[in-house]
């Protein structure tokens, strides 16, 4: 049985799927993971930041929604908190790949929408909210629509508004996946400056090499379908992360044990290194 600090936990988990043809498809087979909460050595809660890093079709998101309680396993136990997942919680915030604001509502009530749905006091709705857009570098621009902005700012709109119900859990699904290299850099950045603020667990899903090592605490590299864990890699950086890290030796080491790991279960999807 999980320990107390053990947030996330997947048990002998597989899920497979009927193709349009009528083939079934083993996306994800006999998943076992485990994801802790860290503290400081005065007892200070840090939450965990683990990345999945694996090809492209290898079952990563899989792994994201049957988490979040948006599917359900052919077999196994999927835990949050020590509890079996049933559905999607309050516990868990997700972000997608894909922006996912409602066009017709401003930034600000983009960010407080869950907060509203939840009974949250207007003032004390406004005061989270005005915090949330000047920490994602938004203010100025809260009474805008999510279609006059950028890709990236659009993606701060998600992760405010994942972070305004507090959630103890983020699932991360590539969220930055369809930004530009420099978007992408800035994105990453805050990120970790606004989980080292928060002490949520973080789970981040990505195909990216050095995206996985420059964000994890550990990173879970799975096959290619069906998708099982090969490793369960340590990162031996610490916090706070600076992007300078990706310039060390030991960066580029740990890029070509994981790109080792890969190659030795390699399959038809994709990984990226960056440049």
């Amino acid at each position: 049985m999980p320990s107390p600090t053990t947030r996330i936990s997947l048990r002998n988990v597989s899920r497979s799927f009927v193709s349009p043809t009528g083939e079934r498809i083993q996306a994800i087979h006999d998943i076992n993971l485990d994801v802790e909460d860290q503290f400081t050595t005065d007892g200070h809660d840090t939450g965990e930041f683990r990345v999945l890093l694996g090809p492209s079709g290898c079952g990563k998101s899989t792994i994201l929604r049957l988490i979040a309680g948006l599917d359900h396993p052919d077999a196994g136990e999927v835990l949050v908190h020590g509890k079996p997942v049933t559905g999607p919680g309050r516990d868990r915030g997700m972000v997608f790949q894909k922006y996912t604001s409602f066009p017709w509502l401003t930034i600000e009530q983009n960010v407080g929408y869950g907060l509203k749905i939840n009974g949250v006091p207007p003032a004390e709705r406004d005061q989270t909210v005005a915090k949330l857009i000047q920490q994602v570098g938004l203010a100025g621009f809260e009474k805008s629509y999510p279609d006059t902005l950028s890709g990236g700012m659009q993606q701060r709109v998600a992760i405010a508004r994942t972070l305004a119900l507090r959630p103890g859990v983020i699932l991360m699904d590539e969220p930055f996946g369809a930004l530009d290299a420099q978007t992408r850099g800035d994105m990453q950045e805050l990120l970790l400056k606004i989980w080292d603020e928060s002490a949520s667990t973080i789970l981040f899903v990505t195909h990216d090499v050095d995206e996985a090592i420059y964000l994890a605490d550990r990173i879970f590299v799975l096959c290619s379908r069906p998708g099982t864990i090969i490793e369960d890699v340590p990162v031996p950086f610490g916090r706070p992360r600076d992007p300078s890290v990706k310039q060390r030796s030991e960066f580029r080491e740990l890029q070509q044990h994981v790109l080792a790991l890969l190659r030795r279960s390699a399959g038809p999807g994709q990984v990226r290194v960056s440049v």
